[in-house]
């Protein structure tokens, strides 16, 4: 059954690109508006496309080089053989999702104004179809990818293609065993060799998310610069100063805003849900391969999440089709539409999750850790939903702090942000022990980190869904600025500010969803590590006499002859995590362990900082610049001259491609560099760290930033004096303080904790090989 049932992944990821080219010519034909409309659209769509060009140039150089770094690797013997072609599949799909979802959403802002023109639904139909596009190119290509590296790398080592089935073969039987190809077929039936084959296979799909990695860090930290020095800059000289309002034609920057929305918050996003949505799966698989099991049962945990994921697109793309509202509806009835598409999709992945487990797909405590996830998800949605809606206290209570001041907004909106990440924090700890308990953690760690794996998959089974409502948040801001730049009527621009307002609460809905599966999947993939370097070591030991020594334990290639085995003599191949820990002191007691959390948590703080700072390095040229031509030309305040857009974009865009350079490559290289000279334990205790830090502030930042904006648009609403009142203008201030927090540092934090995690992946072998040499010399290893 669970063979037959493996297809509901390809098949699921068909349909998935099936419904998002019917969604994305629904889109194309609606009406487009009138000519001032198409003018506007088409200028944000150039920009869009220029800074999606020139980041994919970037982008290209640094996966050359990467490319060129793993094939050395691998010809040495460092490096799996397959890393150089799995790192490029993963990149080129991740941005291709991108370039795919920013496509559809800026053909889509000119519909969507003009939809709300003649009804509130239309409008709302026009922007969630453009964000369900996004949400089901990200689900279709990354388990497509994930199908066809499975079907691919299966066929190789039943085929003993590259002497693959040979390796496998030697790796589970006694030294001296002749590997005959004449019996090919029959060793392939064995049990020894399909556990051993799918341990392989897994471990070596895994780093195909680097790839994803690598393309979505550059996506999120460039994207992020680029849309928040358009906006702080716009919003600072044009509000402020200038007291004229958001997206008004007049503003020289507001082109690079609205293009800013769609680089940063859909081909950001896509490219960050896409990187956890595919490491999520791959590290569940490995995680499964490695179990104690046999037979079907080995086979299902591995499987188990593909079907999982396959399941989850059939079911996002039923809850597509439950969003829909009335005419007037309120900010509480539209966020209700929204969530009846989220609630009932999981609800049909609970269901189906039952069957499965049932069927003895999954165990009834995976089914139970599935549960944990989805159930986390969904609190820490609410929990951001509760700190970021003008419908409730926090925001509301900002917006009155506004009122004596921008100082005392500030610092409400910083503490409120602070408070705001205890919730999440709890809910994924709690997430954590329930998914380790019910999936029997405590008699079998590795089953428990199996459930804790499980539990991200389940978070982002339903992801075509989740990232529709996401995406639809830029997409309904620029439709209010097309909306307000064409001068269509106060009716509606109260429709557009409506579907903004509700695009402001799911964005942060949906960075906090990003945030706690991203945590889920980092810890998978943390364990996942230990199953890589578990490969390497075998391997090392094979070519060191068939033996490894690291600490008090002999890691032995296969079994030989008169040997005995205990915690100090383990197979490579059939060692498992206790071991790992016992040979490499993982402990709090090691201090290079203690080292490596320290820098952890140092790394995540000077990332922020340095994105920040991006922001507001970019911000100052834009300011600079839109005060210049207000100067130069004074007829663009008066109507009479128009502004240079084009220079604004341009200087986002070069701000965004110099900024980004340098926290990305640190994201590369520090887990290398730790690895190296503190070894694989200081390198667990750095993701740790890392892991245990960035959550947290990555939750204060997005929450924060999110407060802050809904409580200028509390304002803007009318009230404490509405707009143009000194509240207003503290409002702003505020609100461009929270820009960079929840749409540049916040959002990257998730992928900084996910890519750590797998250039860990990638680069074990390095690690393992090299950290023994270095700390020798060091004196870390005797």
């Amino acid at each position: 059954m669970e063979i037959n049932l493996f297809y509901l992944a390809p098949i699921g990821s068909v349909i998935a690109l099936i419904f998002a080219f019917l969604f994305y010519k629904l889109v194309m034909k609606a009406n487009e508006g009138n000519s001032k409309m198409i003018e506007i659209a088409s200028a944000v769509r150039d920009g869009a496309y220029a800074y999606l060009k020139q980041q994919y140039k970037v982008v290209g150089i640094v996966f050359f080089v990467l490319v060129l770094l793993f094939s050395l690797l691998a010809v040495i013997g460092i490096q799996n053989r397959f890393v150089p072609f799995a790192f490029l599949t993963g990149g080129f799909f991740s941005g291709l999702c991108g370039f795919l979802g920013m496509k559809t959403a800026t053909n889509a802002s000119s519909r969507t104004a003009q939809g709300a023109s003649e009804s509130l639904n239309k409008g709302l139909k026009v922007a969630f179809r453009s964000g369900a596009v996004m949400g089901l190119v990200v689900v279709g290509f990354g388990l497509l990818d994930i199908a066809i590296w499975y079907f691919v790398l299966n066929y190789m080592y039943d085929h003993n293609v590259w002497n693959l089935a040979k390796e496998v073969f030697e790796k589970y039987t006694a030294a001296g065993a002749v590997f005959d190809p004449g019996q090919l077929a029959d060793i392939i039936k064995t049990e020894e060799f399909r556990h051993t084959k799918l341990v392989e296979i897994t471990t070596t799909m895994i780093t195909f998310g680097m790839g994803a990695s690598t393309q979505a860090l550059f996506a999120r930290v460039g994207g992020g610069i680029y849309t928040k020095a358009a906006d702080v800059g716009a919003d600072l000289v044009g509000k402020v100063e200038a007291g004229i309002p958001e997206d008004d034609p007049r503003n020289p920057a507001t082109i690079a805003d609205n293009v800013g929305d769609n680089v940063g918050d859909v081909a950001g996003m896509g490219a960050d849900l896409y990187e956890s949505y595919c490491g999520s799966i791959l590290a569940t698989a490995a995680l499964g391969a490695a179990l104690p099991l046999l037979g079907e049962a080995n086979l299902n945990a591995v499987m188990a999440p593909m079907i999982v994921a396959g399941l989850g697109i059939l079911f996002s793309i039923f809850g597509i089709f439950l969003v829909r509202t009335k005419e007037d509806a309120s900010m509480k009835s539209l966020l209700a539409a929204l969530n009846r598409g989220v609630w009932g999709s999981s609800l049909l992945l609970i269901v189906a999750l039952a069957v499965m487990a049932n069927f003895k797909i999954i165990s009834w405590g995976v089914f139970g850790a599935t549960i944990a996830g989805l159930i986390a998800g969904l609190v820490i949605g609410k929990s951001t939903e509760y700190y970021t809606s003008d419908d409730n206290k926090p925001t509301q209570g900002i917006a009155e702090q506004h009122v004596m001041g921008p100082a005392t907004g500030i610092l409400d909106g910083i503490s409120t942000g602070m408070l705001s990440a205890g919730i999440p924090v709890i809910t994924i700890v709690i997430g954590i022990l329930v998914a380790f308990g019910v999936s029997g953690g405590f008699e079998n760690i590795s089953q428990g980190l199996y459930g804790i794996s499980f539990a991200s998959v389940g978070m982002l089974a339903t992801l075509g869904i989740t990232l529709a409502t996401d995406a639809y948040g830029p997409i309904a801001d620029n439709a209010g600025g097309n909306a307000e730049m064409s001068g269509l009527g106060k009716e509606v621009r109260t429709r557009t500010d409506a579907l903004d307002m509700l695009g402001n609460t799911t964005a942060a809905i949906g960075k906090g969803f990003a945030i706690g599966s991203a945590a889920l999947t980092a810890m998978a993939l943390l364990s996942a590590y230990i199953e890589e370097i578990k490969i390497w070591i075998g391997k090392y030991a094979m070519e060191n006499g068939g033996i490894y020594k690291v600490g008090p334990v002999t890691f032995h290639y296969n079994l030989t002859e008169g040997l005995k085995l205990d915690q100090f003599n383990v197979i490579a191949s059939k060692a498992g995590i206790a071991d790992f820990v016992r040979a490499y002191d993982i402990s709090i007691m090691n201090p290079l362990v203690l080292c490596g959390l320290f820098l952890g948590a140092m790394m995540v703080l000077v990332f922020c900082a340095m994105t920040i700072k991006a922001v507001g390095r970019a911000a100052g040229a834009m300011v600079e610049e839109v005060r210049r031509q207000f100067k130069e030309k004074p007829g663009i305040l008066e109507g009479k001259d128009k502004p240079d857009y084009a220079r604004c974009v341009a200087i986002s865009t070069k701000g965004a491609q110099t900024k980004m350079i340098v926290p990305s490559f640190m994201a590369l290289i520090v887990p290398v560099a730790v690895g190296l000279i503190l070894g694989v334990s200081g390198l667990m205790g750095l993701l740790a760290g890392a892991l245990a830090s960035g959550f947290a502030i990555a939750c204060m930042l997005n929450n924060a930033g999110g407060a802050w904006d809904n409580a200028k648009k509390y304002i803007e609403k009318g009230h404490h004096g509405g707009k143009g009142s000194a509240a207003h203008k503290a409002g702003v201030i505020g609100d461009t303080v929270g820009d960079p927090f929840k749409d540049t540092a916040g959002p990257s934090l998730n992928i900084l904790l996910k890519l750590m995690s797998m250039v860990s992946v990638v680069f074990s072998g390095v690690v393992v090989k090299y950290s023994m040499v270095i700390g020798k010399l060091l004196g870390f290893v005797k």
